[in-house]
């Protein structure tokens, strides 16, 4: 269970394989929002955002009709005075929310409604929503929220500025333009890379570009791989393989417009902050 103490949600994080033990909560009979989330056949990770007047008859309904889903977060009311006009509501925003931020593969079939829903109650809707974006986020599952593209400040006196937050990738065959931020790497669209991998390459990355494939990240065109759309990788060198198709260590191979390495520049940023000495401390 995950809530926030000064509001009145409360998520419950259900893996399937305990939904039996959630049923027999009080809760699990209450109106409420939940999210599914899994993988495809293609192995992309999907997400399916529902309401209903009891969220335990509804996810055992689920388990019959859909197969692909491994978790459940459900959000209720701590006060039970969500009726279907809030869920409704909340069901709606929470699915364009979800397009928008384009983190997961939505299963819905089609877009929710837009209920009528007066005023005064679309505020107190709002407010839930954003706690459940928060809760649903901090467990893992951030689909309500866009991609942060804040990035580092490197190294303050060293330049700060837009050449040291936007990093290049160059190899032949190869154009990268990337960001790195706090959640990961962002590669830009119109970056491009080779159109196959090369004989020594690991299992994972031939997987990982066959999934940017089948997720519509990339197309081929020109005789080589472009992505479509900024794309956000869980790491430097998970972006440069996936355009290169082969090892290599992104820290070295992305550069900024002055030719330092990311490594260099996080070495830089680290030397310039003085570490207190544990001995030194009152």
């Amino acid at each position: 269970m995950a809530e926030i103490t000064t509001r009145t949600v409360r998520v419950f994080d259900v893996p399937r394989t305990l939904l039996t033990d959630f049923l027999k909560m009080p809760e699990s009979g209450q109106v409420g929002l939940y999210f599914l989330f899994g993988s495809s056949e293609e192995a992309s990770d999907v997400c399916y955002i529902g309401q209903t007047g009891n969220v335990g008859v509804r996810l055992k309904q689920h388990t019959a009709s859909k197969d692909y889903w491994e978790r459940a977060l459900v959000a209720v009311s701590l006060t039970n005075s969500w009726t279907d006009t809030h869920v409704g509501y909340m069901e709606w925003q929470a699915i364009d929310k979800a397009h928008r931020a384009d983190r997961y593969r939505l299963m819905n079939g089609n877009g929710a409604s837009n209920r009528h829903t007066p005023a005064p109650l679309e505020a107190d809707c709002n407010e839930y929503l954003d706690t459940i974006s928060v809760l649903v986020t901090t467990l893992g599952f951030p689909a309500m929220e866009p991609i942060q593209k804040k990035e580092p400040d490197f190294a303050p006196g060293l330049g700060t500025g837009a050449s040291n937050h936007h990093l290049s990738f160059s190899r032949p065959g190869c154009e990268g333009k990337g960001t790195l931020t706090a959640e990961g790497f962002i590669v830009a669209a119109g970056s491009y890379g080779r159109p196959s991998e090369s004989e020594s390459c690991p299992t994972w990355i031939v997987n990982l570009r066959r999934k940017l494939l089948e997720d519509g990240v990339v197309e081929f065109r020109n005789d080589g791989v472009t992505l479509v759309k900024d794309h956000l990788f869980n790491s430097p060198t998970a972006a440069a393989a996936a355009l290169v198709g082969r090892s290599i260590n992104g820290r070295k191979s992305w550069k900024n417009a002055s030719g330092q390495t990311l490594k260099e520049l996080e070495q830089m940023r680290l030397d310039s902050v003085e570490v207190t000495d544990a001995e030194e401390l009152p």
